[in-house]
C-alpha cells in the first residue's frame, strides 16, 4: 500500500482552521481534523532526547529522525486507507525545517484573520460562558477586564501571540514557498473559489465540496477549557458582518498586525482579501 502524503494546517486561532478541516474531511481521499497531539508528542520527545538530557548523547540524529516519523505513522495508523493526511497544530509554523526534512513535498496551510477580530471572537466566547473560569487565563489578574484578557492572549507564549510569532517566522523563513496563507474572511465569503486554489497549491485533483452541509464539533475538547462552542462549525459556510465588542482603542491596536498582506519580503503564497493580481477571486 502506498504511504499517505502528509500536509499540515496551522496559523492563528479563530481563523478557520476547523472549518477548513471540516471541508477537507468531505473528500473521501483525505483525513483532517482539529488539533492533534502529534506536535506535542514530537516536542516532548525532543525535550527528552535533547542536549543536556539523560539520553542526549546516546541517541543519534538519524534515530531522532526515525522516532519523529514513527510518531506520525503510529498515530495515523488507523487512517491507512486515506491517501492524504492533514495534521493540524498551530506550532507547525515554528517547525517548518522538521516538516520539510521529514516530508519534503508537504505543504503548510496557515489560516489567518485580522488579529483584532480574533480577539473579538475569543472575547465573545469568554462572555458567552460567564459561569466558567476558563483555563485560557491563569488567575484573576489576567481575566480581570477585556484589556487584561486581550493583552494576556497577545503575549508571545499565549493563545494568540505564540501562533502569530510562529507564523511570522515561517512567512519570512527559508521554507516560505511551501506555505499558503488563507484569510478566514475570504474563505467564508467565497469558499467555492478558495478551495480550488488550495487544491492547486497542494497538487491534488479538485473535489466538489458541499458548502451548505458542513459538520464539525468537539465539545469534549472545549469543555475542559471552559469555552463551550469554540470548535463548533456552522452548517452553512457563510460570513457574518458584526460590530465589534472590543473598545475602539483596543480594536485599533490589534487591527494593524496583518503582516501577511505585504508579501514583498516573503516567498509565501497568500489568499487574502488583498488578493495578488495573478489570483482571481
Amino acid at each position: 500500500m502506498t504511504a499517505a502524503k502528509y500536509h499540515f494546517i496551522s496559523g492563528l486561532p479563530r481563523s478557520g482552521s476547523t472549518l477548513l478541516a471540516a471541508l477537507l474531511l468531505q473528500n473521501p481521499r483525505f483525513h483532517a481534523g482539529m488539533t492533534s497531539p502529534v506536535g506535542s508528542l514530537f516536542r516532548g520527545m525532543l525535550n527528552q532526547l535533547g542536549a543536556g538530557s539523560e539520553f542526549g548523547t546516546v541517541v543519534s540524529k538519524e534515530q531522532r529522525r526515525r522516532l519523529t516519523r514513527g510518531i506520525f505513522d503510529s498515530y495515523y495508523a488507523d487512517q491507512a486507507g486515506k491517501e492524504v493526511i492533514f495534521d493540524t497544530n498551530r506550532m507547525w509554523s515554528a517547525h517548518m525545517p522538521v516538516l520539510m526534512d521529514q516530508f519534503p513535498d508537504s505543504k503548510v496551510i496557515a489560516c489567518v484573520r485580522n488579529v483584532a477580530w480574533i480577539m473579538d471572537s475569543l472575547e465573545r466566547r469568554y462572555r458567552a460562558n460567564p459561569y466558567e473560569i476558563t483555563r485560557l487565563f491563569n488567575d484573576d489578574v489576567e481575566r480581570n477586564t477585556v484589556y487584561s484578557r486581550v493583552e494576556t492572549l497577545a503575549q508571545a507564549n499565549r493563545l494568540v501571540g505564540y501562533p502569530w510569532t510562529a507564523l511570522k517566522e515561517a512567512f519570512y523563513g527559508e521554507h516560505a514557498n511551501s506555505l499558503l496563507i488563507v484569510d478566514y474572511d475570504i474563505l467564508a465569503q467565497v469558499p467555492e473559489k478558495v478551495m480550488p486554489l488550495i487544491y492547486q497549491f497542494l497538487g491534488e485533483p479538485e473535489f466538489e465540496h458541499n458548502y451548505r452541509n458542513v459538520s464539525y464539533d468537539a465539545p469534549e475538547f472545549d469543555a475542559p477549557l471552559g469555552m463551550h462552542g469554540l470548535h463548533k462549525v456552522r452548517q452553512y459556510v457563510s460570513f457574518e458582518k458584526r460590530k465589534t465588542i472590543l473598545p475602539p482603542d483596543l480594536f485599533e491596536k490589534f487591527a494593524s498586525l496583518s503582516f501577511w498582506n505585504d508579501t514583498s519580503n516573503s516567498l509565501s503564497n497568500v489568499i487574502t482579501a488583498k488578493v495578488p493580481a495573478n489570483v482571481e477571486i
